[in-house]
């Protein structure tokens, strides 16, 4: 219990403890959110600068994880269509919705935009998108807000009272709606079921996972480093003359000849010569006997189901929950990236929407993902040959619009 209540305190870092600015009391983060009154502000539970480092800059399985997913549901494209009286949808080419996804903001263009939003998604389990322009107007430009900078200021029920932005020493709050719970700031989180206002990471999920793996490359650092320093002791034989002991110029000499000929990897597996009565006593826990390959594996195939990632496609050997890779990209995009895209996309519509009306969709362009295409055609296939369906009903089956009769 003591080794694993070590094991989070290092991986997570200290407990961290903010004051409301409304003066009330200091809520640590080890505070459920059912304990929180109305109007404080909630921080989330764990250290996000903790999950960001241990996690996407430390853990290369993690990282590669993380990017696959992003990248791959960044380059899904979002269409907007239309609906008008009858539920006839038509697809917009040209629309004030399009321009702002297309950029938006003069940092980031579309794919760098989106591709940042499932990053924090991903290592934060939380996203803050922040509309900008005139009150109640529809947004100029869309910003994504740092997680770990954001509070939510509690309300009555499920709905918040505000969102706290917090730069260095200056202050924002973005206020909600009670009753239609609108606000400038969207927020997109995973789903927590200790927690009411924040998401759940899927860093927390891998914390032992990505911890192992880590010290797991940090011991691999340090063998290489010291890989023929040796790993025991060296005992000296007694007699008569010594006592089994070396007088300061022999420790001296021979404390030096294994530092200058024995230590670094340049001088791995370069044998040593004792003489004088010496002995060699191994004392160290080989990498065999440590099982160290196959630990590493496992936390790395935990690792990568973390994140929904077939650990196949991060050439994690001993895996084989698939035939072939076909079979794993296909998991991945309809398992994780196609599921991740459109909660985007419907979180999107209820939010972003509505400051441009309230007869309008964004749609995810899965239709040109080439891994989906096998599996898409053979929907089209069973609707083709549905005889009972009108063309109107067979395309809404697949997907696409209506069109009028």
């Amino acid at each position: 219990m003591l080794a694993k209540q070590t094991l989070l305190n290092k991986f997570f870092g200290k407990k961290i403890e903010r004051k409301n600015i409304r003066n009330s009391q200091i809520l640590s983060n080890n505070i459920r959110s059912y304990m929180v009154m109305p109007g404080q502000a909630v921080w989330m539970e764990r250290d996000y600068s903790q999950f960001a480092k241990e996690a996407y800059i430390k853990n290369v399985i993690a990282n590669r994880a993380i990017e696959m997913v992003s990248t791959a549901a960044a380059s899904i494209k979002l269409e907007l269509y239309s609906i008008n009286s009858k539920g006839v949808r038509k697809e917009e080419l040209s629309h004030p919705i399009l321009k702002i996804l297309k950029k938006p903001n003069p940092v980031y263009a579309m794919g760098d935009f989106f591709q940042a939003l499932y990053n924090y998604y991903q290592i934060s389990g939380n996203v803050f998108i922040q509309a900008v322009g005139i009150k109640e107007a529809p947004p100029t430009e869309l910003h994504l807000l740092r997680p770990d900078r954001v509070a939510i200021i509690a309300g009555k029920g499920n709905i918040p009272e505000a969102y706290r932005y917090i730069t260095g020493n200056q202050t924002k709050d973005f206020a909600v709606d009670r009753i239609t719970g609108r606000s400038r700031i969207l927020h997109i989180r995973k789903f927590n079921p200790l927690n009411d206002w924040y998401g759940l990471s899927a860093v927390e999920a891998a914390a032992y996972s990505i911890d192992q793996h880590n010290q797991s490359g940090a011991w691999n650092q340090a063998l290489l480093q010291n890989g023929a320093r040796p790993s025991g002791a060296l005992v000296v034989g007694g007699d008569a003359n010594n006592g089994g002991k070396l007088s300061a110029d022999q420790y001296t000499r021979i404390k030096q000849q294994i530092e200058e000929q024995f230590s670094g990897y340049e001088n791995a597996g370069r044998p040593i010569l004792l003489e004088g009565g010496l002995d060699w006593k191994e004392m160290s826990i080989s990498p065999r006997d440590m099982d160290f390959v196959q630990a590493k594996h496992s936390s790395s195939r935990d690792i990568a189901l973390a994140f929904g990632v077939p650990p196949q496609l991060l050439g994690i050997p001993g895996d084989n929950t698939y035939s072939n890779l076909q079979e794993a990209r296909l998991a991945l995009w309809e398992q994780t990236i196609v599921p991740l895209v459109q909660r985007t996309a419907d979180s999107l519509n209820n939010w972003l929407i509505p400051f441009f009306g309230n007869n309008l969709e964004l749609v995810p362009d899965t239709d040109s993902i080439t891994v989906l295409a096998a599996s898409n055609q053979s929907i089209w296939d069973r609707v083709e040959k549905a005889s009972f369906l009108s063309d109107k009903e067979k395309r809404a089956a697949v997907g696409y619009p209506a069109v009028a009769e």
